[in-house]
């Protein structure tokens, strides 16, 4: 299996992101080719840079890795809807409002990754994990809708989605007592383990 990993750099004033370090260090094995990829948190240019990449090795399978700050659980995303609607400016300034994320495409797209055998993976590894069912109107959301919208046009064999990985301690030590977090190394397993049920997928 290849597979095109992907992440976000750091956004919304944060140093770091979470996803980025985490797929830096995930490792490699198990007859997996793993292509990875840090993409800018900016509309359009995210998806355009995935896209190209898909374009260019030919992958079976896409998982793009996002920060989702206030989540306890690793969190594969369900469904991605074509609409950009944006909290906070992206790292381009970029504040879309109610816009189509590719016009006149199909309102969503389920997620074509294994998201439930993903889950249990995760969870088999004993690291929280759950099945999110909205991956908000950021740019997470704009890359996924853009890379199945990729998926269902140009390479019908190929599976991809979206999954989301919480604060690491860093991060939520300046946030307050409430804000959950997850250790990195969690972080990098849990992906791990959804590599590990996507492949298990494919060969099946």
């Amino acid at each position: 299996m290849k597979l095109l990993l992907t992440a976000f750099d750091p956004f919304g004033g944060e140093k770091v992101n979470p996803a980025q370090r985490a797929v830096s260090l995930v490792g490699e094995g198990g007859g997996i080719e793993t292509v990875k990829l840090t993409v800018p948190t900016v509309f359009g240019e995210a998806s355009r840079i995935v896209i190209e990449a898909m374009r260019r090795e030919k992958p079976d399978a896409v998982l793009c890795i996002g920060q989702a700050g206030g989540r306890a659980a690793v969190t594969p995303e369900r469904v991605a809807i074509n609409l950009a609607d944006a909290r906070i400016a992206d790292n381009a300034g970029n504040r879309p409002a109610d816009e189509p994320v590719v016009p006149g495409a199909p309102d969503a797209y389920f997620s074509t990754l294994p998201i439930k055998k993903m889950v249990e993976a995760i969870r088999e590894r004993g690291i929280p994990a759950e099945v999110s069912n909205t991956a908000g109107a950021f740019v997470c959301n704009e890359l996924m809708y853009s890379v199945l919208h990729a998926l269902k046009t140009e390479f019908p064999s190929a599976v991809g989605g979206f999954m989301h990985v919480p604060f690491i301690p860093e991060q939520a030590a300046s946030k307050g007592a409430t804000v959950p977090s997850m250790n990195l190394n969690d972080i990098v397993c849990a992906i791990e383990a959804a590599i590990s049920a996507i492949a298990e997928q494919l060969n099946s």
